[in-house]
């Protein structure tokens, strides 16, 4: 038995391991209290940032000592010079790169490490970025490194172009770099931008994007990272604060006013009748005061003549926005809108040249599909193209696309089935419009949410049937100007956005899910509804089902059930 070593029991060991453990546990905590403690008795001197160490060496994320040392370091450079806060600060830099190599994605030490920078004299800003490539390097999708960088950059005036030049650099050695791809789009808008379109870049540096990312996922087809920034290129430019509708009801003495963004409108909307300003108050037609995109009140009906013509206008924001239409004599309703089809608002615009490479690009992608059959990423970019190129010519094929997706990434079935409904109504919406038509038929299109309520505020018919909606949403209250809503054949239990519809005359909710009389409590703010069809719907088997709800809905004329 001499000579030998000895062995430990795990028992042995566990007991070893819990011993260490409390005697790190007590320094730790016996370090923080002390800290705490000249915190509180005001001593803010080199021995609270020695204690502080002690404990953020081992758990950089300990907000609280970050906090301390920053007043630590305003109390010393109260009464010091530049030169002697000096060393303090670089032997920061020393110990917070420790910290970080402990954990590189410490928000913290991140986040201390930019309020150094920004108190040290003279920083050096290129050891910096030296630091951030160093990081990047050891992981690219680190996105603290990532905005410590545009920290960085924008601090010591380093150029975008180079910036961008240091993204290419790092998406030639990896495609899959996400980050990377990330940064590029928030670039190029500022290097290269679009006076037509904001927030975009131009149609030249667009189109040799398109390029660069199209030799990414041939290179890798089953790498997301270029697939999403395709999907940023092929998006729309953002759409400048607007008016997009005015419409007067002079019969219900009622204004809808239908903006192209979610605002908040309390005074600063204001209406004016031949040029005068009226007091009015604006709400949303759900009735919650919150952002939204349209927004009605009533007008005083006495101040208009029916044998005149009558200027109504509204002005948001001291002009920000504004629109403006005319009561001819007689006329009970007008408005005046911006159409989606002529706007561009469901699509690209596109040039000959855009449009070329475009084609170019589904044919590519056509091409890539048949020899990655199951590749999700290459079969949502053609539906993307194809809505891109023409939403109406390539509807039908682009519905193919959607099934085969639906089989090959089974999970996300229900983002495709959300993402298809969207599509659909866009297509519709833009068919109504072509059609100049106030009826928007969506039956039987798989529907399994609404979309773009907003641009339907001047519809007065539409049909939802044979779709799976499993409810109708708050947003429906909308549509202002809806008389006959079909909803047949779908999911529905709960009617949230049925409230405050002043035209609603007719609804046909038949065969779904509606199951208690409290689910149709918005239909008793419809003053309107006339017709009601419940037929296959459970709660029809519910004993006096037919007396419970004409004592309910008393001023409806007719309930099927």
């Amino acid at each position: 038995m001499h000579g030998r070593i000895k062995v430990k029991t795990t028992l042995e060991q566990q007991e070893a391991k819990r011993k260490e453990r409390e005697k790190k546990l007590e320094l730790y905590v016996g370090a923080t209290q002390a800290a705490l403690s000249k915190r509180k008795a005001g001593q803010l001197d080199k021995e609270a940032l020695e204690i502080t160490a002690q404990i953020l060496a081992l758990n950089p994320d300990f907000a609280s000592l970050w906090n301390l040392r920053r007043e630590v370091f305003l109390a010393l450079g109260a009464d010091r010079s530049d030169e002697e806060m000096r060393p303090l600060y670089v032997s920061e830099l020393s110990f917070l790169e420790s910290c970080l190599r402990v954990n590189p994605k410490s928000y913290g030490t991140w986040y201390h490490r930019c309020w150094i920078m920004q108190h040290m004299p003279e920083p050096d800003w290129t050891r910096e970025l030296t630091l951030c490539n160093r990081f990047l390097e050891i992981d690219e999708r680190n996105f603290h490194c990532w905005d410590y960088r545009r920290f960085i950059t924008k601090s010591s005036n380093v150029p975008n172009s180079d910036e961008l030049e240091f993204t290419s650099s790092l998406i030639t050695k990896n495609f899959s770099n996400y980050s990377s791809w990330h940064y590029r789009s928030k670039l190029l808008p500022q290097i290269h931008p679009d006076p037509q379109r904001l927030g975009r870049a131009t149609e030249k540096v667009l189109l040799s994007e398109l390029e660069l990312v199209q030799n990414a996922f041939f290179t890798d087809p089953n790498d997301q990272s270029a697939w999403f920034y395709h999907r940023w290129l092929l998006g729309r430019a953002d759409l400048p604060l607007s008016i997009r509708c005015i419409f007067v009801d002079v019969a219900g003495s009622w204004i809808s006013v239908t903006f192209s963004q979610p605002v908040l409108v309390n005074s600063d909307l204001i209406l004016f009748i031949d040029e005068k300003p009226i007091m009015v108050t604006w709400k949303t037609p759900d009735g919650r005061k919150k952002p939204n995109l349209v927004w009605v009140c009533k007008f005083p009906k006495e101040r208009l003549d029916n044998y005149c013509q009558h200027n109504f206008k509204v002005i948001w924001n001291d002009g920000e926005a504004q629109k403006e239409c005319l009561l001819y004599p007689g006329k009970q309703s007008t408005w005046f809108r911006d159409s989606a089809s002529e706007n561009k608002i469901f699509s690209l615009e596109l040039s000959e040249g855009k449009s070329n490479v475009l084609h170019q690009e589904l044919k590519s992608c056509k091409e890539l599909q048949e020899l990655e059959p199951e590749n999700k990423w290459c079969l949502l970019t053609i539906i993307l193209l194809m809505r891109a190129l023409d939403p109406l010519l390539y509807e039908k094929e682009s519905l193919c696309y959607f099934d085969t997706l639906k089989v090959v990434d089974p999970m996300r079935s229900g983002y495709y089935d959300d993402l298809r409904s969207k599509f659909q109504m866009e297509n519709a919406i833009l068919k109504m419009e072509y059609a100049e038509t106030n009826v928007i038929i969506l039956l039987d299109k798989h529907l399994t949410r609404l979309y773009h309520l907003d641009h339907l505020v001047l519809v007065s018919h539409m049909c939802l049937s044979n779709n799976k909606l499993p409810t109708l949403p708050s947003d429906l209250s909308m549509l202002q100007n809806i008389e006959v809503l079909e909803v047949d054949n779908n999911e529905i239990s709960r009617l949230e956005g049925v409230w405050n519809l002043p035209k609603l005359t007719e609804l046909s909710l038949q065969f779904n899910k509606i199951d208690n009389i409290l689910n149709l409590q918005p239909l008793c703010s419809c003053p309107q509804l006339s017709v009601l069809r419940l037929q296959g719907n459970p709660i029809c088997e519910t004993a006096d089902a037919q007396d419970q709800l004409k004592a309910f809905l008393p001023h409806v004329a007719l309930i099927e059930m």
